[in-house]
């Protein structure tokens, strides 16, 4: 992982990795995380750097090649995979596997690598029971890696830690309810039903069958059709939180998440004229959308879509927001995992978040709704518990 330069400690840490500076022939991947491999030598005329986020059993891999031979109109590069991996699709390359051997070819476009160029592309795979990293990159054939010392491996981005402060779940948080304070069967008190834009049949109501904690929690039966809008929100003034805003909830759905758009998160944003920063999906994965301009992130074209998740049905799933309200930064973790398709960093990744950085100014929420809007299909029972919104992180 690269050293960032000093900055104010607020700001979200990158992914963004730069070449190492010592030849790496093997490293372990990390059962859940990221690791950072490279591969050189003079001889080859070539570096790969692969770096990895993994899952329990599944993975993605950002793989960028350096040429440092003569300049290349066209290339193929190939690796052998010793685990059980096997690649499901690829951006930016065309990537077939037969057993354990793995070949990626140009797309075309990025064909072309003059002395010192770098072509970035990637797959998505899955992985059992054991995931090694690949230490046989090897460019039209003549291998790009040649013995070394491997460097430490780096942690991921750091999420929120795990263990909540003592005492108190939410620290100094705003917004930090588990819905016990509710005497009734409507939101009340701290909360209030809303449809923001219009309002059918879906609704918000205080359960006391279901809870993530203690014997309440707030409930969402969201309707399909498009002017549907069904949402509690918190009376709560978001404006002065950050400057990074941390958001942390439990949330339990029962269907999944459609291939159409829909959103069960929705923030206010200043920045934005008081329009709406949101949660959702679509092609059945989380994502962001900014409602000004329609933009998403992940960008829905298949590579985008595949560095989501999607939301799991009927179980409780901690859902964890970073937004930076002063410069282009935002992370999102399922869990203690992060979404790495759900990663801002202010560097434009084309198929990701390129659209989401184009004209976009950092976002100010000034509120927190939760509920469910979709925008044509889509019928969805959510339950909302154990919510906090501050400006430090929040643990699950």
């Amino acid at each position: 992982m690269r050293v960032l330069p000093p900055r104010s400690p607020h700001r979200l840490p990158r992914l963004r990795r730069r070449p190492w500076a010592v030849v790496l022939t093997a490293v372990a991947l990390l059962a859940s995380g990221f690791t950072a491999m490279s591969a050189s030598g003079a001889e080859s005329g070539c570096r790969v750097d692969y770096t990895v986020n993994g899952w329990a059993d599944g993975y993605t891999a950002q793989i960028k090649l350096t040429n440092l031979g003569p300049a290349l109109n066209g290339w193929r590069l190939t690796w052998t995979y010793t685990g059980e991996q096997q690649v499901t699709s690829a951006w930016n390359a065309t990537v077939t596997q037969s057993g354990g051997s793995v070949v990626a070819v140009d797309a075309g476009w990025n064909g072309a690598l003059a002395t010192g160029g770098s072509a970035d592309f990637g797959v998505q795979g899955t992985w059992r029971p054991a995931d090694p990293a690949p230490s046989d990159f090897a460019l039209d054939g003549v291998p790009c890696g040649g013995g070394g010392t491997p460097p430490p491996t780096t942690p991921p981005t750091t999420p929120p830690p795990t263990t909540p402060p003592a005492g108190a779940e939410c620290g100094d948080a705003v917004v930090c309810s588990d819905f016990e304070d509710q005497t009734g069967p409507d939101p009340s008190g701290d909360w209030r039903f809303t449809a923001p834009d219009c309002q059918g049949t879906g609704t918000a109501a205080v359960d006391t069958e279901v809870a993530h904690s203690g014997g309440r929690s707030l409930r969402i039966d969201g309707r399909d059709g498009y002017c549907n809008h069904a949402f509690a929100a918190s009376t709560a003034d978001l404006s002065s939180v950050g400057p990074v805003m941390y958001v942390r909830m439990w949330v339990r759905h029962t269907t999944a998440l459609p291939a159409a758009h829909v959103t069960f998160v929705s923030l206010p944003d200043s920045a934005q004229g008081g329009r709406s920063l949101r949660v959702g999906g679509q092609n059945g994965a989380l994502q962001w959308n900014r409602e000004s301009d329609d933009a998403t992130l992940p960008a829905q074209s298949p590579a985008g879509v595949a560095l989501s998740r999607p939301l799991p049905t009927g179980s409780w799933q901690c859902l964890r927001f970073a937004i930076d309200t002063t410069a282009p930064g935002m992370d999102t973790w399922l869990g203690d995992d992060q979404v790495p398709g759900l990663h801002v960093d202010g560097v434009p990744t084309q198929d990701v978040d390129q659209q989401w950085l184009t004209g976009s100014t950092p976002p100010r929420p000034t509120a927190l709704r939760l509920g469910w809007e979709s925008y044509g299909t889509g019928d969805d029972t959510l339950w909302f518990d154990d919510v906090a919104v501050g400006s430090a992180p929040l643990a699950c």
